[in-house]
């Protein structure tokens, strides 16, 4: 179920109150960046996957 218009601004609303106006661009900016490094932190890791040459973990001998 999606949200409505009214739960988006009631959520506004009161991380406005909690946070304060000045504060809230830090906060997105903040969350920006993490989703930014998120992000690149996957496409390592599946680089990474790619350059081992396989899909799944590495076999193992039985011992």
């Amino acid at each position: 179920m999606r949200p409505g218009i009214w739960q988006i601004l009631i959520c506004v609303v009161i991380i406005a109150l909690l946070f304060g106006a000045n504060k809230i661009p830090q906060i997105a900016r903040s969350l920006g960046k993490a989703k930014g490094e998120f992000k690149k932190g996957l496409a390592e890791g599946e680089r990474d996957d790619d350059a081992k040459g396989g899909d799944g973990p590495e076999p193992s001998d039985g011992k």
